[in-house]
């Protein structure tokens, strides 16, 4: 019987810990993190036993790291002080690659340890043991530095797509697809806030666009300090890129140079239209609008309606009088619950539905 240990019970390790169950349901799962959180993890049969402390990991055969940057190497320097098992196999999760295999190199080169970095490329709104899905991963692109037919096997039972990419070409990748939109939604929104100071209609008029573009903004800051603090080079890179293809657009409108700006609006649409865009780290969710009266049970009403459906989230963007509607924004996982559900509410109501 393999043990399998996991250091993180958060979102992330405690989905992979599901999936590794799924697949190998003989494989016993540790799971080491705060006492609170280990807790919660049994009661919801995510792991199988608690760990102790981290000397555990000398009785496992696989370590998974589930850690923020900075606590990912502070544990692979503690991992290495440990007498663990010779050819054990350790991973991680982190969101950069290069600083976590270049310490791991120097920590575990001259041990019979095997060392492969992982990124799966997935995530959610939720955080926390309780957020873990056995589905997370399922078709989103799990990414490994090395291949390695052990480490595939353990995580086969989370429906991933593997790709092997070397660290530095990860890093160069995520930093601008992943790393810098987290820097350009958060500047988004601090630039309306400045805005909003002379313009306050700018929080209420918010809609379609800026709230998609600025959703990744609500990630977790401190898990996004250490990303960018761990990939500085690319991120400084994409922000001097940014920042001239900015002032070329800037001139362009000075000059009324209408062809200019056509062509500018038409390759982004010709290029966004021809891109592959799988799931991401904050996966895209499907928004269904419903104008609500304000009467007793009316969203216990609505949400009768799609027991069956798998809501990610519920939320009221408008305050509920007697003198107007409400605005109740459900979200789904699927476009096609999206369009099932505005059917039925349209049919069983006569609320207005917008998608």
């Amino acid at each position: 019987m393999k043990k399998i240990l996991i250091i993180g019970l958060g979102l992330i390790g405690g989905s992979i810990a599901l999936g590794i169950k799924r697949a190998h349901p003989h494989y016993e799962i540790w799971g080491y993190d705060r006492p609170e959180v280990q807790t919660i993890a049994l009661e919801q049969t995510i792991i199988d036993h608690a760990a102790p402390n981290l000397c555990s990991a000398e009785q496992a055969d696989i370590i998974l790291i589930a850690l923020p940057l900075e606590a990912t190497l502070e544990t692979l320097r503690e991992l290495a002080e440990l007498e663990l098992k010779e050819q054990v196999l350790i991973t991680d999760t982190g969101s950069t690659k290069q600083s976590i295999i270049q310490l791991a190199q120097e920590l575990f080169e001259s041990k019979k340890i095997i060392f492969v970095g992982g990124h799966p490329m997935a995530g959610s709104h939720k955080s926390g043991v309780r957020a873990a899905d056995v589905h997370l991963f399922e078709n989103a692109y799990y990414v490994l530095t090395e291949e390695n037919v052990a480490l595939r096997d353990l995580l086969k039972g989370l429906g991933a797509k593997f790709i092997i990419v070397n660290p530095k070409e990860h890093d160069q990748v995520t930093g601008q697809v992943s790393h810098f939109p987290h820097v350009l939604a958060s500047s988004l929104v601090l630039q309306a806030e400045e805005y909003a100071v002379t313009h306050p209609l700018v929080r209420q008029l918010g809609a379609g666009g800026f709230r998609d573009m600025t959703r990744i903004a609500e990630a977790d800051s401190t898990m996004w300090t250490g990303i960018l603090l761990s990939n500085p080079d690319v991120i400084i890179e994409r922000i001097e890129t940014f920042k001239e293809q900015l002032d070329a657009l800037s001139v362009k409108i000075k000059a009324q140079d209408e062809k200019g700006l056509k062509h500018f609006f038409d390759e982004g649409k010709s290029i966004r239209q021809n891109m592959e865009i799988h799931r991401g780290a904050i996966p895209n969710f499907y928004d269904l609008f419903v104008a609500i009266p304000d009467e007793k049970g009316v969203v216990l009403r609505i949400l009768a309606l799609l027991q069956d459906f798998s809501i990610t989230n519920i939320k009221i963007n408008e305050e509920n009088r007697e003198d107007t509607h409400g605005q109740l924004q459900i979200s789904f996982k699927t476009e096609t619950d999206l369009e099932r559900a505005y059917q039925i509410i349209q049919l069983a109501t006569d609320f207005e539905v917008r998608a």
